[in-house]
């Protein structure tokens, strides 16, 4: 009995300081190189001149450096997590946290921003809104179709994303090619470079869409049985269904505002979650929070140290995603949940 505590305790605190390692070692890393022990001084220092360092030693590490370490944490964290649900729900592992058309939403409110109200801070409450508009009309959308609510729900998404990935197109042909288009492409590749404290206030909506994944594991692996057999074990399935996809979709939209379209998160980490712990959401769904916060901090940091200028996120996750899809796609030959 003590040693199981003692295991538990360890694993926990293992999820806990991962992050944590990964956001301190990134302060130390990239083209402008700092020595570990400067580190330690200027965050000892709370962010004051340091004597005998340079004042852009403190103002590289506190004002670029760890808030958009801070905010990969969450991000990474939020789209793993929520895709890790999004595949315990619809018993697929082939879906992402952007199955009902949020990140198409998403870059539909960003590139309305962009183009008729000059973007800036419109840019998160406009993507914000979308994403949350997205899915409320592919749970609309599905209800035409006379499936299982499941299935339903896939297809309005289809169906969403399809429409606002064709208005964001057209905002793309119509955009001024010299300041708008370049806005609105590179806020769809994904980066984490223009984020500050600020933007913080995002991290409550993803704290709270993460916690009501979190509290809902177990409830992931009843409906992860199918809906009929959770139904017969007392679960009141469109409940927890609709708790688990809204906590999914707060924390998936309360992402992508702040860092853009950040793409195969959600279905890669929560892959390599099971290679660890196997398919119990009571262990997947906080390691998934865990690798995704150090996962994207790593792609964070690599696309701030590859090339002299800075490399769109969306772009390295995509180089490291889609070699695993394939092998995933291989694994599974196409089926679903397993």
């Amino acid at each position: 009995m003590k040693k199981n505590l003692k295991n538990n305790f360890i694993i926990k605190a293992a999820l806990i300081l991962a992050p944590l390692v990964m956001i301190f070692l990134t302060l130390f890393l990239g083209r402008y190189r700092i020595g570990i022990i400067d580190v330690f001084r200027v965050l000892f220092s709370g962010g004051r001149e340091v004597k005998g360092l340079p004042i852009e030693i403190s103002t590289i590490i506190y004002q670029l450096r760890l808030p958009r370490a801070i905010a990969g944490a969450f991000i990474g964290a939020s789209l793993a997590v929520s895709g890790a649900a999004f595949q315990g729900v619809f018993r697929n592992p082939l879906v992402n946290s952007g199955i009902l058309g949020v990140s198409s939403g998403a870059a539909f409110g960003a590139s309305l921003s962009i183009i008729f109200f000059g973007g800036g801070l419109s840019n998160y409450f406009f993507s914000f809104a979308f994403g949350i508009v997205a899915v409320l009309l592919s749970y609309l959308a599905g209800r035409i179709y006379g499936s299982t609510p499941v299935i339903t729900l896939v297809l309005g998404g289809v169906v969403v994303s399809s429409f606002f990935s064709a208005f964001t197109s057209l905002f793309k042909y119509i955009a001024d090619p010299y300041s708008e288009l370049p806005a609105l492409t590179f806020w769809t590749m994904g980066s984490l470079a223009s984020i500050g404290y600020k933007q913080f206030i995002a991290f409550i909506p993803m704290f709270i869409g993460m916690g009501m994944i979190y509290i809902s594991r177990w409830k992931i692996n009843v409906l992860s049985m199918g809906q009929k057999e959770a139904t017969a074990l007392g679960l009141d399935t469109k409940i927890y269904q609709v708790f688990i996809i809204g906590g999914a979709t707060l924390a998936t939209t309360s992402a992508v505002c702040i860092s853009g379209t950040i793409g195969w998160i959600g279905l890669i980490i929560p892959h390599i979650g099971r290679m660890l712990v196997g398919n119990d959401n009571s262990k997947l769904i906080p390691i998934s929070m865990s690798l995704g916060a150090c996962f994207l901090i790593a792609m964070d940091t690599a696309s701030r140290i590859i090339s002299s200028s800075e490399i769109p996120i969306g772009i390295l996750t995509s180089i490291v995603g889609t070699p695993f899809f394939v092998y995933l796609l291989k694994r599974t030959k196409g089926g679903g949940w397993k």
